[in-house]
């Protein structure tokens, strides 16, 4: 048989790379950008970025208008909401964009099977989880730290104390630290349970508004009954209620528990141990999941 000749090798100049390796630390970097500027549309269609946009005007709205309010009524002395009522006021708003955005944080990589070309060199598992976390905790806390400044420069323009009003937004600003972690945290673990988005969506709305409904009902029926004394331990129950007795018991908010009544120290202490072991749970258990999806 005659040798086949129509087979060739041409020499198309290809270089191995003598540059930098930027190793681990860089992809980590850049895998955290990526995510954070995900959670807000940007790098990606303008139709990705009208529902986080929009949500972040939301948040930021009634802010501005509460500044207003302030600086247009004569004699104000104070804004009309303490800083760290405003998060629990708009929980709604948050878990929407929570809801919105952890799916598309986690469940795309799932969904079209990416997650092991992550994982092939260098990033591993940590990196990724701890990039993720980092990321959509970043994100909400923008989300729920901007009304915060808006309302802090507008007492300062107001020329409200400077003390009272520097000590609120920085109680404003561990509380909604706080939620942010605990909220990424338990979001990211519902949207990486499937690579389903729409399920991931009502998973993390599920998680948020089904205990909080509940604990809420609870908390009315024993207050009413005249068991006073269950209702702080009840708050344990919820993850909003969580960050609404632990804010009550060491920051000065006014609790929206039934009679307003904040829970005590020791109580407190309690949904502090709570809060990071349900953030630190979040975090094994995103690991736990990444060691299966990596393979």
């Amino acid at each position: 048989m005659a040798p086949d000749t129509s087979t060739q090798i041409h020499n198309i100049g290809y270089r191995s790379y003598d540059g930098p390796r930027l190793g681990r630390a860089y992809a980590r970097k850049s895998l955290f950008a990526q995510s954070l500027r995900g959670a807000y549309g940007l790098g990606r269609s303008a139709k990705s970025k009208v529902l986080p946009m929009l949500l972040f005007a939301v948040m930021c709205v009634p802010a501005l208008i509460l500044v207003a309010i302030a600086i247009a009524v004569p004699g104000s002395t104070d804004l009309p909401i303490k800083y760290t009522t405003y998060a629990l006021t708009t929980q709604v708003i948050i878990g929407l964009y929570l809801a919105s955005q952890a799916p598309q944080s986690v469940s795309r990589d799932l969904r079209f099977k990416t997650v092991p070309l992550y994982f092939s060199r260098p990033i591993e598992r940590v990196d990724y989880v701890v990039a993720k976390f980092a990321a959509m905790a970043s994100a909400l806390f923008i989300l729920t730290a901007t009304p915060l400044v808006i309302m802090y420069i507008g007492s300062l323009l107001a020329k409200f104390d400077f003390g009272d009003q520097t000590k609120g937004f920085g109680q404003g600003l561990v509380s909604v630290l706080l939620l942010s972690l605990l909220f990424s945290g338990l979001g990211l673990v519902m949207a990486a349970l499937t690579p389903r988005r729409g399920f991931g969506v009502a998973a993390i709305i599920a998680v948020l508004l089904i205990p909080f409904g509940a604990v809420t009902a609870v908390q009315g029926i024993a207050y009413s009954t005249g068991s006073t004394g269950v209702v702080e331990w009840l708050g344990l129950f919820s993850p909003i209620s969580l960050i609404d007795g632990f804010q009550a018991a060491f920051l000065g908010a006014t609790s929206a528990f039934p009679g307003q009544e904040a829970p005590s120290a020791a109580a407190g202490a309690v949904y502090l141990l709570v809060i990071l072991g349900l953030i630190a749970g979040s975090y094994a258990a995103l690991m736990a999941r990444y060691r299966k999806a990596g393979l």
